[in-house]
Formats: structure tokens, C-alpha cells, sequence
């Protein structure tokens, strides 16, 4: 079974029916302030689409950002609180992360949110996986991983950014078509994977390609496999998992979200504004230094693709369940 993460952009229609607003029709005004949730430590996936997002926003509706990083739980600790306790006034947003915002709850029943209490804005970027080890690993290629993984059945530490993840989802998934079985574990995001990994403490942290780049360009990371359609233009170097014979195609893709019950003409500011910030031939080339594939889709297209993810996640829940230990 294959995870699907790439989906195709806006159309027009959903555009309309987010209501394209020009930059002079705002519902925000000069010097307002957007709190921006963030579900994951500092320097992980979502922090870096914050970072390379919102001077861009901030410059089309004219306010200030400011990032609240509430980690814990796979993001759910800042998702509750959007859905359960934010006002729906434009002044709260948050990065919502997919598999994870949906497989929260269908994993854990004591996760009380759901997508229907927010009010989807729109996907930005969706980021391949990658599994990356340390510069100086004896493990040299996936192949080496895959050996090892066989030779010492749960001995080889993968990590991930957390149980319920796409990172975790990933290496569930490749466990089941490469018959292996790794020790996984879990950190609070992509980024302390990633740390853990350069440092040594773990064997491999399978992660996303967009917050592993510099550090892979940097020579401090080594990726032995993406986890995309077709190898990417960042990693030429790089096998997919497809083409090692395993069908695992996988990532995360990352937008932002408000309460549910936002007033319509903000939404579409917000809207606008984020699809604006894509076309936005700076931003394009920003993205692309740090392999950041710019997926935009807005509005109620957002909503569809987040009910689309739901379904998908939870019929692989169901299939891999009993055999996880959370």
C-alpha cells in the first residue's frame, strides 16, 4: 500500500468560492498581530515553513507574526487548543501538518479535536520523506540499512517526529513491505529526529527532505533513499524507495488552519494573501534553496484534502494497528 501525500493545486472554481480579495480590500489592519500555533519544537518542518512563509504575509495583509511553539503530543497539544479554546476572529492561526492531523485521533481516543472544528486556509508545501544517517555512519546505503535491519531484528533506532506522524506512518509502512522490523523513536518533531541522527545517537531518522536539505548540502547528513514519486532535482544522487522495489511513497504536507466559524471575508483574506506569497517569484526561489515543493491549495480545496487524508490514514490505521505499540 502506498501513502499518497501529493495532490494536485486549487482550481479556479475553489478559488472563487474562497473569495479572492485584493490587497486593499483587507478585514485585518495595518500593525494587528496573528498568533501562529506551532505543534512542534523550534527548528523543525513546520517552524521552517513559518520562517520562510510569513515575512512574505506579513508584507501582503500588513500585519505582525508571532510564532507560540506548544510541542507534545504530535502536534495535538496546539490543534486542541485552536479547535477547543481560540477565538475564530483571525487573531489565532496554526501550521497544521498532515498525516498528523488527522491520525491524532483516530490513533487516540482520548485526542478530542477534529478537522471540523477548523476553519482549513490552505496547504503550502508537501515534503517528501528522506531516511538520513550521519555523515560518518558505517551505514552507507539503504541496502546497509536493510541488512542490518535483518541481521539484528529491532536492534537499528529510526527515528522519527512522532508516533502518528508522517515520519512514523512511513517507516510502519516500510517495515510491512520490507518484512524488518525497526526500534522506532519517537521525538517532539523533525528537528530533534534530525539532531539525533547527525549526532549519532540514533542509526537513521526518517524525516522530510525539506528540513534535512541544508544539513545533507552541508555534507553533515547522508540520505539513502526519498520516499517520493521520482528522484528529486535537490538529490539526483538519491534513490526512491520504488526504485529499490518497495512500493512507499510518503510525506508531509503542511499548511495553515483557523477555528472553525471564521468569518468568510478573513478567510479569504488569508486565503488570497497565502496564495499570493506562492506566486510570489522570491518566495518560489526561497522555497526552492531550501527543497520546499510549493503545493498550494486554498480555500475549500484545503478542507476536501484534509476529509480525503482522513479517510485514507484511517483505513491505514486500521490495516496496521495490531501490530504497532504506541
Amino acid at each position: 500500500m502506498r501513502i499518497l501525500t501529493k495532490f494536485a493545486g486549487i482550481s479556479a472554481l475553489a478559488l472563487a468560492a474562497a473569495g479572492s480579495v485584493s490587497a486593499q480590500d483587507t478585514q485585518y489592519t495595518a500593525g494587528d498581530e496573528i498568533t501562529v500555533l506551532q505543534g512542534f519544537n523550534a527548528g523543525g518542518g513546520s517552524d521552517a515553513l513559518a520562517q520562510l512563509v510569513q515575512p512574505y504575509l506579513a508584507e501582503e495583509i500588513g500585519v505582525n507574526f508571532v510564532n507560540q511553539y506548544l510541542p507534545g503530543a504530535t502536534g495535538a497539544i496546539a490543534w486542541t487548543r485552536l479547535a477547543k479554546q481560540e477565538s475564530n476572529d483571525g487573531s489565532v492561526i496554526s501550521i497544521t501538518n498532515t498525516p498528523m492531523l488527522m491520525t491524532n485521533y483516530l490513533m487516540n481516543p482520548a485526542i478530542t479535536y477534529t478537522i471540523d472544528e477548523l476553519t482549513p486556509l490552505a496547504n503550502i508545501v508537501t515534503d517528501p520523506g528522506v531516511a538520513v544517517v550521519s555523515a560518518d555512519s558505517p551505514i552507507q546505503t539503504f541496502e546497509d540499512l536493510l541488512n542490518a535491519a535483518r541481521e539484528n531484528s529491532q536492534t537499528v533506532t529510526v527515528g522519527n517526529s512522532g508516533v502518528g506522524g508522517d515520519d512514523f506512518f512511513t517507516s510502519v509502512m516500510f517495515e510491512r513491505a520490507a518484512e524488518v522490523q525497526f526500534q522506532k523513536v519517537p521525538f517532539q518533531g523533525d528537528g530533534p529526529s534530525m539532531t539525533a541522527a547527525m549526532g549519532g545517537s540514533i542509526d537513521v531518522s526518517f524525516n522530510n527532505v525539506g528540513i534535512t536539505f541544508p544539513q545533507i548540502e552541508a555534507g553533515n547528513l547522508r540520505a539513502l533513499v526519498v520516499f517520493a514519486e521520482e528522484r528529486l532535482a535537490e538529490l539526483p544522487d538519491v534513490p526512491t524507495a520504488r526504485e529499490l522495489g518497495f512500493e512507499v511513497v510518503a510525506g508531509s504536507s503542511r499548511g495553515y488552519s483557523a477555528p472553525a466559524g471564521m468569518d468568510p471575508e478573513i478567510r479569504a483574506q488569508l486565503v488570497a494573501g497565502l496564495q499570493r506569497v506562492t506566486e510570489n517569484p522570491d518566495f518560489q526561489a526561497a522555497a526552492a534553496a531550501q527543497a520546499m515543493n510549493i503545493d498550494f491549495i486554498g480555500g475549500d480545496d484545503y478542507s476536501q484534502f484534509l476529509a480525503d487524508q482522513l479517510v485514507e490514514f484511517g483505513a491505514i490505521w486500521e490495516e496496521v494497528k495490531d501490530d504497532v505499540q504506541q
